[in-house]
């Protein structure tokens, strides 16, 4: 990677790194380490001090999942426990990190061995998570917690929440009357669809939810999925009043 390759790369993350060799790392795919060693000679210092990106890693999974927590938890004062789990695992999953790395352009940065570079490795998903996580450790050795905390909140925290609309928000309502219910003895909430209307490509969904043969409220959606969370919210705000 070039001085001017790496210049554009941290313009995109948003961090000037002080060690740029932490970024090198970072992006060093495990099958890309062999060669370089060859090309400079298997016994010199220099081949020696090549590592892959893995134990960055490792460090960077848990830097996210630190960061990932703080972000919920002061974005959305109001969740349960279960609501910010079940968020953060939606937050900085392998499909979330795969999104952030090909937004900035990650794969063409990549320090990949022949055979990886022929299968396509610079497109692979799994592979450019993995190295989004490298990165992010870079950047929290380089930089620690403030810069990393600023980059993953520009890229992906709330990227993802706006991607998703509301979604992230709403889709633990669900998750919250269940925990409700189960803290009160209460049995599972039952879905049931009562109803569509309008045409196929507009359709909207009518859903009823019943706990132990009654029927407590219900919620409409363009999806099914959709009607069954705003009827949950529903539920749990008749059943806060009670």
């Amino acid at each position: 990677m070039t001085q001017t390759d790496a210049g554009q790369l941290e313009e995109r993350l948003g961090h000037r790194f002080k060690r740029p060799e932490l970024l090198k790392r970072a992006l060093t795919h495990s099958s890309a380490v062999p060669e370089m060693r060859a090309e400079r000679g298997e016994e010199s210092a220099e081949a020696a001090s090549i590592q892959d990106n893995e134990r960055l890693e490792f460090l960077g999974d848990a830097v996210l999942e630190l960061l990932a927590r703080e972000y919920l938890l002061e974005s959305f004062p109001e969740w349960s426990e279960g609501q910010l789990s079940k968020s953060r695992a939606r937050l900085v999953n392998a499909h979330s990190l795969y999104d952030t790395a090909s937004r900035v352009r990650l794969g063409e940065h990549l320090r990949l061995g022949r055979g990886e570079e022929k299968t396509g490795g610079r497109e692979k998903p799994a592979l450019l998570a993995d190295a989004f996580e490298a990165v992010v450790a870079a950047v929290y050795m380089d930089g620690g917690l403030g810069p990393t905390r600023e980059m993953l909140k520009r890229l992906l925290f709330e990227q993802a929440l706006e991607e998703r609309g509301e979604r992230i928000s709403d889709s633990d309502r669900k998750s919250a009357l269940q925990e409700f219910l189960q803290g009160h003895g209460k049995p599972t909430a039952e879905y049931r669809l009562s109803g569509e209307s309008g045409p196929d490509h507009q359709k909207i969904f009518q859903v009823e939810v019943w706990i132990d043969g009654e029927r407590m409220a219900s919620g409409e959606g363009s999806t099914k999925k959709e009607a069954e969370q705003r009827a949950a919210q529903s539920a749990m705000e008749l059943l806060e009043r009670t």
